[in-house]
């Protein structure tokens, strides 16, 4: 009998001290989401840039984050980890620390739900909504593989954040339009973005923001417009609906794809815009089509 309580005891003290000093963690939330791991996320970074401006996240890499949140006096490290299940499901697990959560804190979890635990469970809801509301107002089809065809352009050149795309199409819309018609040049098209180079561990861009035109013999020469020739090209396709600042969740979808079929593709998207956002309506109907080129 004394041998079985002493064994009991024992049990209880390693477990004491295992919740109290030795857990790595002193909070783990698990979700699922239907959506890509990359576009869990920008959209994790998204909601970080609106509710903790204070804290940028730390991107180990694409599946593996940390943030920092503050909360009165004490500063919160959600670590973030996505595991693809598969191309529409990823499974999130989130291990929250307390940087001044003490031993005995700790201890008071296992019998008793502290405020700690219920103000981490508010804010892993509050990033669940936050995702679903913003999958609900997009639309990601891939469409397979497809021949892009050849063009002629004229473009601008934009480099910044790649939540920051649009900045340079707003900038230079109206600037490329009335250049094109003071040189009589004929459009060929809707407008496009060539993305040139892709850092996705600084989630920074740069890309050519572009008009197709018609072929000309001789192009003019025109201050701040450059020329180009898009090659006709095989290509994974994709179409976005949704507004124009989040297409970028296509281009992880594409690559998805690609990695799930073994598809050689080269990670420079190329964006065909159908819609005018100055013009307002649903943002589900406006449609964008999403090219990724294929290394043959």
């Amino acid at each position: 009998m004394k041998k079985a309580v002493l064994l009991v005891l024992v049990i209880i003290l390693m477990i004491m001290t295992w919740f109290m000093f030795i857990k790595p963690d002193d909070y783990i939330a698990k979700l699922s989401v239907r959506t890509n791991v990359g576009t869990v996320n920008q959209t994790l970074k998204s909601w970080n840039r609106i509710y903790n401006k204070n804290y940028p996240i730390l991107q180990i890499n694409t599946k593996n984050l940390i943030q920092k949140l503050s909360f009165n006096d004490s500063i919160h490290t959600y670590n973030w980890n996505l595991e693809r299940k598969h191309d529409s499901l990823t499974d999130i697990t989130i291990y929250i620390t307390d940087e001044k959560l003490g031993g005995l804190d700790r201890l008071k979890k296992v019998f008793f739900h502290t405020s700690f635990e219920r103000r981490s469970k508010a804010t892993v809801l509050q990033f669940t909504d936050f995702i679903r509301s913003h999958l609900e107002n997009i639309k990601i089809e891939i469409d397979g593989l497809t021949i892009l065809p050849r063009k002629d352009y004229a473009y601008t050149e934009f480099n910044g954040p790649q939540d920051k795309k649009v900045s340079g199409m707003m900038r230079d819309i109206l600037f490329i339009e009335n250049k094109l018609v003071a040189n009589n040049l004929q459009l060929d098209g809707p407008p496009f973005l060539n993305i040139t180079h892709w850092d996705t561990g600084k989630d920074s861009i740069s890309y050519q923001f572009a008009f197709p035109i018609k072929s000309l013999n001789s192009l003019p020469q025109i201050s701040g417009i450059k020329f180009g020739i898009r090659h006709q090209q095989k290509v994974l396709k994709a179409t976005y609906n949704g507004n124009y600042i989040t297409s970028d969740r296509a281009w992880y979808a594409l690559l998805q794809y690609a990695e799930t079929h073994n598809i050689e593709a080269i990670p420079l998207p190329i964006e065909v815009f159908y819609n005018n956002p100055n013009m307002g309506g649903n943002e589900l109907d406006w449609k964008v089509e999403i090219f990724l080129p294929i290394n043959e």
